[in-house]
């Protein structure tokens, strides 16, 4: 009988510590990249991932659709989504038909496109900026 309480103790006990930290994050502003659904979902090409028959648009709905961004911008016909630590960048693929997705960490992909995300998403080099999202850092 000891030895089957002492089961269920340790049962409830790993039970309870499961649900503790399965719960959000109240400082979790954002969501991060879904990279892994992106990679189930398009062909590798290298480091980035290709959908060889759907429009930016279509790729960018997707994506955010799967696991919705904090930010959505388009620009001279490309998609970015803005995630907690990342952006998505969706462009025309260079064949001509389909899309180019391409993922990087937040500073990176800023400096990356800067010319496409202006001044509407925070520059990671102000002082103002406290990475993580909106909200973080508060």
């Amino acid at each position: 009988m000891k030895t089957a309480r002492r089961i269920s103790v340790m049962l409830l006990a790993t039970l309870a510590l499961a649900a503790c930290s399965s719960e959000p994050d109240d400082d979790d502003d954002g969501n991060h990249v879904p990279s892994g659904w992106i990679r189930g979902q398009y062909s590798s090409s290298g480091a980035d991932y290709v959908d060889r028959t759907d429009a930016t648009s279509k790729v960018a709905g997707e994506i955010d659709g799967n696991t919705p961004a904090v930010a959505r911008l388009t620009d001279g016909g490309k998609e970015f989504l803005r995630y907690r630590d990342d952006i998505v960048a969706i462009s025309p693929h260079i064949s001509g038909t389909g899309s180019l997705i391409e993922i990087a960490d937040y500073r990176t992909g800023y400096h990356r496109w800067r010319t496409h995300l202006g001044s509407s998403w925070p520059d990671p080099d102000s002082a103002a900026f406290r990475g993580g999202g909106p909200g973080s850092g508060k």
